[in-house]
């Protein structure tokens, strides 16, 4: 399975990453992926940008080395209702915007009912298009309760590459038993790296080999064409 877009970055602006916009945009350049999205953590994170970042995005050119640029943002989820730290004026200027749960943002050890009635009401927002790395076992969900909802919804769940290896010590169970289980309902996802310097943009090993293993249809997986990629985002080519 080829992978048009790497979906998850983190420029410098999130606080603890190490490159810039025009860095990621090289790296994923020169690894032949056609497009990135911007996903810098929402405000809430302890470190993380100011709200007027997300505004200010529209700066940023929309190609850079021939490489599409998606404005988004990993949001987080901050309380049962499945508000995020990211108000509709700023989340309708972006294209593309994950939400997640995160330590140290107000939804800290809730449970494994409150967190997954947290993420599924947050699915409830259209404009909320991915929930991300939901493997992490920091916050516990009801799996299969909570891909149902991704499949109504039509919102993608992330197999995050990171979570596989080098991030969210424990995850990768969960992330099997989550890959089980999108196979088993046919419901969206999305990979993303998760990179927090250049050199990670595009790496999608261990994900794909999950995916490979669960038997992921090609289809299910947003960002493996632009064409698909597009549709799922609700945007021109």
């Amino acid at each position: 399975m080829e992978l048009i877009a790497d979906m998850h970055t983190h420029t410098i602006a999130s606080g603890h990453a190490y490159s810039t916009v025009n860095e990621l945009a090289d790296a994923a350049a020169s690894i032949g992926l056609k497009a990135i999205a911007l996903t810098d953590h929402g405000p809430a994170l302890p470190g993380g940008p100011h709200l007027y970042h997300f505004g200010a995005m529209r700066f940023i050119p929309r190609e850079l080395f021939g490489v599409r640029i998606f404005l988004g943002v990993e949001a987080n989820i901050l309380d049962i209702d499945g508000s995020i730290d990211l108000t509709d004026r700023y989340q309708e200027r972006l294209d593309f915007v994950m939400a997640g749960l995160h330590e140290g943002c107000g939804f800290d050890n809730q449970g494994i009912e409150r967190n997954s009635e947290a993420v599924i009401n947050a699915m409830a927002n259209p404009r909320i298009k991915a929930i991300s790395h939901p493997g992490n076992p920091v916050f516990p969900l009801d799996y299969e309760t909570v891909v149902k909802a991704s499949l109504e919804t039509g919102t993608a769940l992330e197999i995050n590459n990171s979570s596989l290896g080098i991030s969210r010590e424990g995850s990768r169970p969960n992330c099997e038993k989550l890959a089980a289980l999108i196979a088993r309902y046919g419901s969206p996802l999305v990979i993303g790296s998760d990179a927090h310097i250049a050199q990670g943009v595009g790496v999608f090993d261990d994900a794909l080999a999950l995916l490979a293993k669960t038997g992921i249809n090609e289809s299910q997986v947003v960002n493996s064409s632009m064409a698909r990629l597009l549709a799922f985002l609700e945007l021109d080519a």
